[in-house]
């Protein structure tokens, strides 16, 4: 009788083999990998280059990708504010998305409408008359009525106005929340803290920086003031934390960069401070040019200044450190200058010209098209740009 198959019975592979097929299933798979890894290290490298190569050399003409009309042609003034545009003008504000469609509109009464812009939030406020409004993305959010007429204004993200109210040798320095509740009040004279030219308040609304000019002598000096209206200020006199004098610069602007640094510019220099809470002078830097304008983001501090040697002008830019990063020569002076990104962007009219932090003029001509407003657009080399007429999305090329 044949004897049946035991088919539980396998044939073992000695131990020494089995470690070898190992080991070549191993380098077989380091090597596949290590392939994998260099094909896409290659790729990312080259689509880096191609992208760091467009964006960083010069276009000589700028194209229409797409046009949006507008359902009014007026006198209006537009500003770039979060996901889309306001509008505004003497009878009214509005919010634009980036197709040129109405989201909100607020009618108004303003003589000589302005407007300050924050992250969160902004406000149009009738310079020399008596009204302040504060709006989010969402809509109105308060309005302002002042005592006295207006001739600076600066918002927080939350809404918070600071305004300097003109009355003669005694103006006032008034905070208000959105709703026109007043919260600080101060009285400035020449006599004492002199007369405030300009003013700035945090994001978080917690921190006042106000310029003050005043008379000593025959000579005009200048005094930096930041007043804390938090935990930090309730401590000090007028909820003073920093006061210093200088006698041979006026500063005529300060703004903040950020939670943490404050900007005060006068006609040959500029500071910058540390902190908000208690803050400090970290570094003053001297520009011995004429300045122009002056426009900062968070990450920079931006000048256009007079050629004094050849003709022409400058454009030269600062880190939040006081670092200088670029300068580079331009021909011509422009009326607007902001910084988008790493881009400054300058127009005059139908003229613009774009200079990259690295000091490259990425385009500079005629694209045939008054500028109300410009600012950069999803994709490589696009810019929203928008007039009374239309919003255009265009586009650099060679």
């Amino acid at each position: 009788m044949a004897q049946k198959k035991k088919t539980y019975l396998k044939i073992l592979t000695p131990p020494d083999d089995l470690k070898e097929i190992k080991k070549k299933v191993r380098r077989f798979r380091l090597t596949k990998l290590r392939r994998i890894l260099v094909i896409v290290v290659l790729l990312i490298l080259a689509v880096s280059g191609t992208y760091l190569l467009m964006k960083n050399q010069s276009y000589e003409h700028a194209r229409t990708a797409s046009e949006y009309p507008s359902s009014t042609s007026d006198t209006s003034s537009y500003a770039q504010f979060a996901d889309g545009i306001v509008r505004y003008n003497r009878d009214g504000v509005a919010f634009l998305n980036r197709r040129n469609e109405e989201q909100w509109i607020q009618p108004t009464q303003l003589g000589n409408p302005v407007i300050v812009i924050n992250d969160e939030a902004f406000a149009v406020a009738d310079n020399g008359g008596n009204t302040i409004l504060v709006f989010t993305e969402d809509g109105l959010k308060g309005e302002i009525e002042t005592t006295l007429p207006i001739e600076r204004v600066s918002v927080s993200n939350q809404g918070i106005v600071s305004a300097i109210l003109r009355n003669d040798s005694t103006p006032l320095i008034i905070s208000y929340d959105a709703a026109g509740n007043i919260l600080v009040e101060q009285q400035a004279s020449w006599s004492t803290t002199g007369y405030p030219v300009a003013l700035e308040m945090s994001d978080d609304g917690n921190t006042l920086a106000v310029s003050y000019v005043y008379v000593e002598g025959a000579a005009m000096k200048s005094r930096i003031i930041f007043y804390n209206f938090g935990e930090t200020g309730q401590n000090s006199q007028d909820n003073i934390v920093f006061s210093e004098d200088y006698d041979s610069t006026l500063f005529a602007d300060i703004f903040f960069m950020g939670d943490d640094r404050c900007v005060a510019v006068g006609d040959d220099s500029f500071i910058i401070y540390s902190g908000t809470q208690s803050p400090q002078v970290e570094r003053k830097v001297e520009i011995n040019q004429e300045i122009q304008s002056v426009f900062h983001s968070d990450r920079y501090i931006g000048f256009i200044l007079l050629n004094q040697e050849k003709s022409g002008y400058e454009v030269r830019l600062y880190n939040r450190l006081g670092d200088q990063v670029t300068s580079r020569e331009i021909s011509g002076l422009y009326e607007k200058v902001k910084i988008d990104g790493d881009e400054v962007i300058m127009t005059d009219g139908s003229r613009c010209c774009i200079v990259t932090v690295n000091g490259i003029i990425k385009y500079e001509g005629d694209i045939d098209f008054t500028v109300s407003e410009i600012f950069r657009a999803p994709g490589l080399n696009r810019y929203y740009v928008i007039n009374v007429d239309e919003l255009r999305i265009i586009y650099l090329t060679k």
